[in-house]
């Protein structure tokens, strides 16, 4: 249980949340600052929300809430080696905590992947291992150096702990909105751990009495890789997976799927995808706002639109869109 006199406000990071991280209140926390991310209104398709800018973490992306929860965790289970299965901004946050924590960091990713998207992890100290294959392979190798006993394993759509820091997101919206729960939450959704996370955490501020109502949790998808709408929307549909700017949610079989419709049915949300044009245009807008996100990101500000046209969300409630990583890493040509 937290209440907002648990929020421990001398703390600048997720950390702040410390109180509704039970299963890590032993342990030294790996941190680097991550969370305490703006919240700042936006004009847009009629409405004002409010875009969550989670690329202001360290690594930039909001996979460094996760990360931080899940090095601290190995790193006190007396782990030195760690490895992770990743070529996008999981394998760059694990590496840069993992070099915080001063643990050897091995990522393992597709021999297709762009070496531009590994940079940040082989500057982070981290050994990069490319597996030839589908990104399934890369996983199977991970796996593989684990069961040698090589290292620990730390891939963050496997480790439930890695949840335990993205829920910190649903807390830090909490006390953003004054201690009130949004009335939407739009996310671009791959693996699910956003979503997932703040499902956790609502779920938890509901149980509490923190909150009255859950807020309406939406995964947005590109039409190209979207099995989260498909199996919302149009069960047993048999949707082609295709290239898509939003490198970031391009996960043709999410592992947590069902945990993820569970989600969103509990909380009376839904589902949206949308084209590549959609998020091309919605990549554009933000930046004219200001807003400098990566493609994945803009999946969510157009789902936004096509919820708000579509009536599932309206222009006077409260939403909250999710931004969670720099344009900065993946540049999209105009």
């Amino acid at each position: 249980m937290i209440t907002p006199s648990d929020v421990d406000t001398a703390e600048r990071s997720m950390w702040r949340y410390r109180a509704a991280l039970p299963e890590l209140a032993d342990a030294e926390p790996v941190s680097l600052g991550e969370g305490c991310t703006p919240l700042v209104a936006r004009d847009w398709a009629g409405a004002c929300p409010r875009f969550k800018l989670e690329w202001f973490s360290p690594s930039g992306s909001f996979k460094d809430r996760g990360a931080s929860a899940l090095v601290t965790a190995l790193r006190a289970a007396g782990a030195t080696a760690i490895v992770e299965d990743s070529s996008g901004n999981g394998g760059a946050a694990v590496a840069t905590y993992g070099a915080a924590a001063g643990l050897a960091v091995t990522v393992f990713a597709p021999a297709s992947t762009s070496p531009a998207k590994l940079v940040q992890a082989r500057a982070a100290g981290a050994a990069i291992e490319l597996v030839d294959g589908p990104r399934e392979a890369s996983e199977a190798a991970a796996l593989a150096a684990v069961a040698r006993g090589d290292a620990h394993d730390a891939g963050h759509n496997r480790q439930a702990v890695f949840l335990q820091g993205t829920k910190t997101l649903a807390y830090e919206l909490w006390e953003d909105l004054g201690f009130r729960a949004p009335d939407a939450i739009v996310l671009p959704v791959g693996a699910g751990s956003s979503l997932l996370g703040c499902a956790f955490g609502f779920g938890e501020l509901l149980e509490a009495g923190a909150i009255d109502r859950l807020p309406r949790l939406y995964a947005a998808q590109p039409l190209h890789c979207s099995p989260i709408d498909a199996a919302f929307a149009e069960p047993g549909a048999d949707r082609p997976v295709l290239p898509t700017v939003a490198e970031g949610t391009a996960i043709r079989a999410p592992g947590r799927l069902t945990e993820i419709l569970a989600a969103i049915r509990r909380s009376d949300g839904g589902t949206v995808a949308v084209t590549e044009d959609e998020i091309r245009d919605a990549h554009a807008e933000l930046a004219r706002t200001g807003l400098y996100a990566e493609p994945t990101s803009a999946v969510a500000a157009a789902g936004l639109t096509r919820l708000l046209a579509r009536g599932e969300i309206r222009a006077e409630e409260t939403t909250v869109v999710v931004l969670t990583g720099s344009g900065l890493k993946s540049p999209l040509a105009g």
